[in-house]
């Protein structure tokens, strides 16, 4: 074993057969590329001089430096003059003022009457709230310091910090403090007394979220209360206050008999709750499903929020309810697409934007995959009528093909484009009135954009791998390839798989791919049958056939890529992928061994049975076999051979392609152990295998100087075999 970049290097030296100058090159293309920012936040304010209307976007970016070895954050603002005649026509754009980094934030919300910022900060080990406005810091309490709970919470799944309407209180999430725990029903209160005692976590980038608690700060005296009342055996998260202030709705997921895995799953058993302020409790939702993202209109009279089914597909077409809070009833504004007509809404299936309501609260705004695209979708609560939103010129080779809402405020939205040539671009437009036309507005181009041509295919099944179940199905891929002072004869072609498998590669931006091609591959991104954006039917078609339909999906939609485009090099392949994508990179070159010259896979599945007992997912591991998961579930001879049979470790020993493994030491999804178990099946063969192991980074091997070196050492694997 050898250091290399961060990480710990097993098996061939690829960096060291190459002269530095290359890594060099390489390392400083991925830099450039990476380092390009993307906004992640944004905000709205308005004014009213005179005759004229100005409003103020503020946006949050977020940019990777390699020389820090971290990612850096900063605010940047604009100003919008609408026309005095017509207040939602913009007619002047002001030069943006200069960025301002943003130092230690980890939460920020703005008061909505006043424009108070209120502040989440980290420094040195402590937890900081702070009040600002137009005169500066106007209250700063150290929150770890007043110890009336543990760690804040930040992160999306869990975190939220809100406002009352009198601007006097907030609400966030935290860590329950142990010490002063008197809950008893899941051995919390021994966790506190005894450090020895394993307390149980959310999984797999939520290994510090154990029992989360609803926090009220009032900033009149600066006193911190922890709000009693939320039922035994619930974990509560994304909290915001009720009209009057006087009660919080939540989102409270069911930790008993125990906690699984929570992040990227859609499908854990969880419910929409009610608290007052004195304790009293009430369930808001239906019993045995799961709810996410509860979303309070301007009005107040009505909350939405995403409702799935509990297990089964971890990610899955979610419906839209809507709950009437004078009446208490609730109704489906958007229900699950079964199978999209062409060209039409294909579903919810992520988040929804904090602010997504139209200032009329008649209109929701969101994003969702559709097919090989993200689109921008409206849906009117009168009609229940679906409107797509996205720009659509006729010259298809510039339509953006990913459309993300940051936010919808005073019905002005401020988007996020971008497509596989181009970085990600700030927009924004008012909603429209019926039969107006929408007018989109960038205010914010990419620093670099880059002459790569992308395309998107329709793949369709050959007829002997139609899906009986599911007849009928097709699936999409999106080709990207290098310009053409790059492209001179045939291009190798390298065929990138998504993870999930529950997930998407819209034709957006992606850093991977953006290098790839500048430095002369074609990348092919597939979107097997089971990916979302086509439809509930297309993603249950999946469980029961994985290693097997999606396995053959990916090679059809390359044979379908190589017979349409003759510029591509079938005696080039690689194929390349990050868990779900790893597991069939791996199969595909034990699969079709004299096809594929190649393989890179970072954190790959490779034997279903042996991940049973580590994976923070374990219904997953049932599902996706097509068993039935029930929590008292004991491991059965049948189950055991059906993981095994699906997993790519059975054909280890036809694998002839260089396979370079990538693995997270702290990876609860998919333990860094399946990645070791083919690397010790390939050197036991004496096939060429090297693995890099990242002994402090997770599933996502998300951390920016893993994210370089993964990139640097696949580019040169790739150089060195094709």
């Amino acid at each position: 074993m050898s250091q290399h970049g961060g990480a710990v290097s097993v098996g061939s030296g690829v960096a060291d057969r190459h002269g530095p100058m290359e890594a060099a090159n390489i390392s400083g293309l991925y830099g450039e590329i990476s380092g390009l920012p993307a906004p992640i936040s944004a905000r709205v304010t308005e004014e009213q001089l005179q005759d004229i209307r100005v409003y103020t976007v503020t946006a949050d970016w977020s940019q990777t430096n390699l020389v820090r070895g971290s990612r850096v954050f900063y605010s940047q603002q604009w100003t919008l003059i609408t026309d005095s005649n017509d207040h939602r026509r913009i007619r002047t754009v002001l030069p943006p003022r200069s960025c301002a980094p943003v130092s230690g934030e980890s939460l920020s919300a703005v008061s909505p009457i006043r424009g108070l910022r209120a502040v989440i900060r980290e420094t040195g080990g402590h937890q900081l709230l702070e009040i600002w406005d137009c005169h500066g810091l106007r209250k700063c309490l150290n929150l770890t310091a007043l110890n009336k709970h543990g760690r804040l919470y930040e992160d999306a799944q869990f975190g939220c910090l809100s406002w009352s309407e009198c601007e006097n209180k907030l609400l966030y999430v935290a860590e329950k403090s142990r010490n002063t725990s008197k809950e008893t029903d899941d051995g919390e209160s021994a966790c506190g007394k005894d450090r020895s005692v394993y307390c149980e976590d959310w999984g797999e980038a939520l290994t510090s979220k154990s029992s989360p608690a609803i926090c009220v700060v009032n900033l009149q005296n600066g006193a911190v209360s922890v709000l009693q009342g939320v039922p035994p055996g619930i974990s509560p998260g994304q909290a915001l206050w009720a009209p009057g202030s006087q009660s919080v709705v939540f989102v409270g997921w069911y930790h008993e008999p125990f906690r699984l895995g929570l992040k990227f799953c859609s499908n854990r058993r969880s419910a929409l709750f009610k608290l007052d302020l004195e304790g009293h409790c009430e369930c808001l939702s239906g019993d045995n499903l799961s709810v996410s993202c509860p979303r309070l209109s301007p009005d107040g009279s009505t909350l939405i929020y995403l409702q799935g089914q509990v297990f089964g597909p971890h990610n899955q077409c979610l419906s839209v309810q809507q709950l009437d809070l004078k009446s208490g009833k609730t109704s489906t504004l958007l229900d699950v697409v079964n199978r999209p007509q062409p060209g039409e809404f294909a579903g919810v299936y992520e988040a929804l934007p904090s602010r997504c309501w139209s200032a009329d609260s008649q209109r929701v705004v969101f994003s969702s995959a559709r097919r090989n695209w993200k689109d921008l979708f409206m849906v009117d609560r009168r009609s229940k009528k679906v409107t797509s939103l996205s720009d659509s010129p006729s010259d298809l080779s510039k339509v953006y093909g990913s459309w993300k809402l940051l936010t919808v405020q005073r019905d002005l939205m401020v988007v996020c484009c971008s497509s596989p040539n181009t970085p990600p671009t700030l927009r924004v437009g008012f909603l429209p009135s019926a039969g107006e036309a929408l007018t989109w507005q960038t205010l914010q181009e990419p620093v670099m954009t880059f002459d790569f041509h992308w395309t998107v295919l329709d793949v369709t099944p050959p007829p002997g791998q139609d899906n009986t179940q599911y007849s009928g199905l097709d699936f999409g891929a999106v080709l990207v390839k290098p310009s053409p002072a790059l492209s001179e004869g045939r291009i190798p072609l390298v065929v990138f798989i998504h993870g999930g498998p529950h997930s998407q590669f819209p034709a957006e931006w992606n850093c991977t791919t953006a290098g790839l091609a500048k430095l002369g591959f074609a990348v092919l991104m597939v979107n097997y049958r089971g990916s979302t954006g086509f439809g509930q039917d297309s993603i249950l078609s999946l469980i029961g056939q994985i290693g097997s339909q999606d396995v053959k999906d990916v090679q059809t939609a390359v044979l379908t890529a190589l017979q349409n485009d003759l510029t591509l090099d079938p005696k080039r392949l690689a194929v390349l992928g990050g868990s779900h994508g790893g597991f069939l990179s791996c199969h595909l070159v034990g699969q079709y061994p004299d096809f594929y010259r190649v393989c890179a896979a970072r954190n790959p599945v490779i034997n279903a049975a042996t991940l049973l007992g580590t994976s923070d997912i374990v219904d997953w591991r049932y599902t996706s076999v097509g068993f039935q998961y029930s929590y008292d579930q004991i491991p059965t001879s049948e189950a055991l051979a059906a993981m095994l049979e699906k997993s790519p470790i059975t054909h280890a020993a036809q694998i002839k392609a260089p396979v370079l493994l990538m693995l997270g030491g702290k990876d609860r999804r998919v333990s860094p152990h399946q990645g070791l178990e083919l690397y010790k099946a390939l050197k036991s063969r004496a096939s060429p295998v090297r693995l890099l192991w990242f002994a402090e980074d997770g599933h996502s091997l998300s951390r920016v100087d893993t994210q370089a070196n993964c990139f640097l050492n696949t580019v040169l694997w790739l150089f060195q075999h094709l």
